[in-house]
């Protein structure tokens, strides 16, 4: 039971099946001839009928308060993926079938954001009944002036006998959530005349709803548009040459208002002349232009020399160094190094006194699993779902092939300290050499004394993370709401990365256009504390490259 959903005293018969006098009732609204034949005295007998054919519909929730608008029936990961989504239903009708509700109350004791979104959703239909629970099931003004109801459904109380018939054939296992799902907009379509939508993220349901000819769509609000989604890239702008000699040679930056119309704030573009040279650069505004400032190449310690090898890395570099930009989101498919730079730019940074530390996360897909069926510590559980991240690690402190380094650094050793950037090897050409087995990682030490720390995302809510550089892989796993509680996370001086490929999901509940990563960047874009690069060409080698465009 939900006791929390139910805060003043309610009859069993209100949340338990209708009654059998309930569903011959419901069987008489589909046949009045019945009605008839039981009423011989005529009008008065049948007006009876009538008032207790109404009764029990609003009993159950079954009947809308008024015929104008839709209604809309909500799946439980709806509910989860967004606790305020009964706000953008604007002037609709809401029904929260009592499945749903059980539902809701599986998850409610989790630690995780799903356990969290839960416990709010509970909280907020309470606070919304908690003064009108005689009306819950016939239904409550939402703050977007339509109404939300609770809905009491079971095949015995179809108001229709070939409904019901139909139903059970259809459906042979209907205690089954999803099945009660489609039976409960079955009922609600006989009902009501105004139309009846199935809102779930659940793509196999939509299916069955389809197939059973029933209408059904997914949730909509925080969707990004499908241009958005790719965006426009590295902006080319042509410029006289005279005004882009002086730019490259005697500023750092330089205004042309007419110039910066249409762009974003730190949207990156390439100012090109007639004469086929071309200088990248950063808008800042009001058609302001700052030339990128990055070093040559990244060293941490005796490590690999890390450079940027294309334009969009060099971009990506730029918004990752810049203290003022305290949000960067990346698009980039496998291989095209967004990881890699995001984590040499952290290391960097932490080393020369910017941040306190590095974290780093990745989401356990989906992200409201918990740790506790893999054995050890906290960084034990995330190695497996953490190894981009270490394997980046490793690349980034193991020195170039000749050094000595084959001594493996003790625990207990001085924490590490920062190399100068230098460097002129190419990433693609470092050769590194790899520790004998048994010897404690490269990056072990930043480990032990704080300066690198591995978060579980499932735990994040209710931190605050100050000074510190949060490197967030894989974030077209999570959903918008998640991605807010983590950006919300962060304190004075933090800056947060979030990187991923929209085009590989594997959270059932978010797609292309409705994950964290690209609804933080859809809402955050145009703004001065953040800024986003998207990479398309792959570094990793010529296959990774050819199978990341070809398969």
């Amino acid at each position: 039971m939900i006791h929390d959903l139910t805060p003043a005293p309610v009859s069993t018969a209100t949340i338990t099946s209708p009654s059998s006098e309930q569903a011959e009732l419901f069987s008489a609204e589909a046949s009045p001839s019945r009605i008839r034949e039981r009423s011989p005295s005529g009008t008065r007998r049948s007006r009876s009928a009538d008032q207790k054919r109404t009764a029990a519909l609003n009993r159950t929730g079954l009947k809308a308060p008024s015929p104008v608008g839709k209604n809309f029936v909500l799946d439980t990961n709806v509910l989860l993926h967004d606790p305020e989504c009964i706000r953008h239903f604007e002037e609709n009708h809401i029904c929260i079938p009592f499945d749903v509700l059980r539902e809701l109350d599986k998850f409610k004791q989790e630690p995780s954001e799903r356990g969290a979104n839960a416990r709010q959703v509970h909280r907020t239909l309470t606070q919304m009944f908690t003064d009108h629970a005689e009306a819950a099931t016939q239904g409550v003004m939402t703050p977007g002036g339509g109404t939300i109801r609770m809905v009491i459904c079971h095949p015995e109380t179809a108001p229709a006998r070939k409904a019901r018939e139909r139903l059970q054939a259809l459906l042979p296992e209907p205690v089954s959530t999803d099945h009660q799902l489609l039976i409960c907009v079955e009922m609600l379509r006989t009902v009501n005349a105004a139309p009846v939508i199935l809102v779930t993220k659940d793509l196999n349901l939509r299916l069955k709803a389809m197939a059973l000819g029933l209408a059904c769509e997914d949730y909509e609000t925080d969707k990004v548009c499908e241009t958005r989604v790719e965006g426009p890239g590295i902006r080319a702008l042509e410029l006289d040459p005279h005004d882009l000699q002086r730019f490259a040679s005697t500023s750092s930056e330089f205004c042309l208002p007419e110039l910066g119309q249409g762009l974003e704030i730190n949207e990156y573009v390439l100012l090109s002349a007639a004469a086929g040279r071309a200088l990248p650069a950063r808008h800042e505004g009001a058609g302001k232009f700052v030339r990128l400032r990055f070093p040559e190449s990244l060293r941490v310690r005796e490590g690999a020399a890390i450079r940027p090898l294309n334009l969009g890395q060099q971009c990506l570099l730029d918004a990752l160094l810049n203290p003022r930009i305290s949000l960067v989101t990346c698009f980039g498919q496998a291989g095209t190094g967004k990881t890699l730079l995001a984590v040499a730019s952290a290391l960097h940074a932490v080393t020369e006194g910017g941040y306190s530390g590095l974290t780093v996360s990745r989401p356990i897909v989906a992200m409201g699993e918990t740790l506790g069926f893999l054995p050890g510590s906290l960084e034990e559980k995330l190695h497996p779902w953490l190894k981009p991240i270490y394997d980046a690690l490793e690349f980034i402190l193991v020195p170039p092939h000749g050094t000595d380094r084959s001594k493996p650094r003790k625990p207990g050793a001085a924490s590490p300290t920062a190399g100068k950037s230098a460097g002129k090897s190419p990433r693609g050409q470092s050769q590194t050499a790899m520790p004998p087995a048994g010897a404690v990682k490269c990056y072990q030490p930043y480990l032990d004394s704080g300066l690198i720390e591995i978060e579980a995302l499932c735990y994040i809510r209710g931190r605050s993370i100050p000074n510190r550089f949060f490197i967030l892989d894989e974030a077209q796993q999570i959903t918008p709401h998640e991605a807010k509680t983590i950006v919300t996370r962060m304190a004075k001086g933090s800056k947060l990365v979030l990187v991923g490929d929209p085009a590989q999901i594997d959270n059932p509940f978010v797609d292309r256009r409705s994950n964290g990563l690209v609804y933080t960047r859809e809402k955050m874009r145009n703004q001065v504390c953040s800024a986003h690069i998207s990479l398309n060409r792959g570094e990793r080698s010529e296959l990774a490259e050819m199978a990341a465009r070809l398969m």
